[in-house]
């Protein structure tokens, strides 16, 4: 069951209270989209996966805003939240208010593309964020290696469960 309501017009979301409930619905939320998103590049090789029906666009748009962008590279998480990193990334962002749905929902990302999902290695940064990076390392196929792995470990369990055995 999922229950949508509209965000109060009158709401100040830096003054408002955090309640412990609501920030462990949101966490409980960018860990579920944390493991499918895993889950579909151990199934998709990233290079042919597409994320949104604007992925062309926001590659174009992170190349143009972000020249110096990297995706081989770990992500200097005081550089992207310092505050410079965070006004270019809130203009970034913007462009995509009415166009990507929870464009400014928090989402978990990986620092690094060499690595899993851990403690330290993650990064919580808005959905745009997210969408921007993830697309540009998909597109450099450096999430391809996901799929490989669990490719091999596919085989592996199928291998394992036809009976190994060739006696004789």
């Amino acid at each position: 069951m999922s229950i949508t309501t509209q965000v109060p017009s009158n709401f100040d979301a830096e003054n408002a209270d955090n309640f412990e409930d609501i920030e462990k619905q949101f966490a409980v939320k960018a860990v579920q989209q944390m493991a499918t998103y895993w889950a579909i590049l151990e199934k998709v090789p990233g290079s042919k996966l597409r994320l949104t029906k604007m992925d062309d666009d926001i590659f174009e748009h992170l190349k143009r805003d972000f020249p110096e962008f990297d995706p081989a590279e770990p992500i200097n998480e005081d550089e992207m939240k310092s505050k410079s990193g965070k006004e270019r990334w809130r203009t970034f962002m913007m462009a995509y208010d009415k166009k990507i749905d929870d464009y400014n929902f928090g989402t978990l990302l990986r620092a690094s593309p060499k690595t899993e999902y851990g403690e330290k290695e993650t990064i919580f940064v808005p959905r745009m964020q997210f969408y921007a990076v993830e697309i540009a390392r998909n597109r450099a196929g450096l999430n391809d290696w996901i799929y490989e792995e669990a490719e091999k470990e596919r085989k592996k369990a199928k291998g394992n469960s036809e009976g190994g055995s060739n006696s004789a």
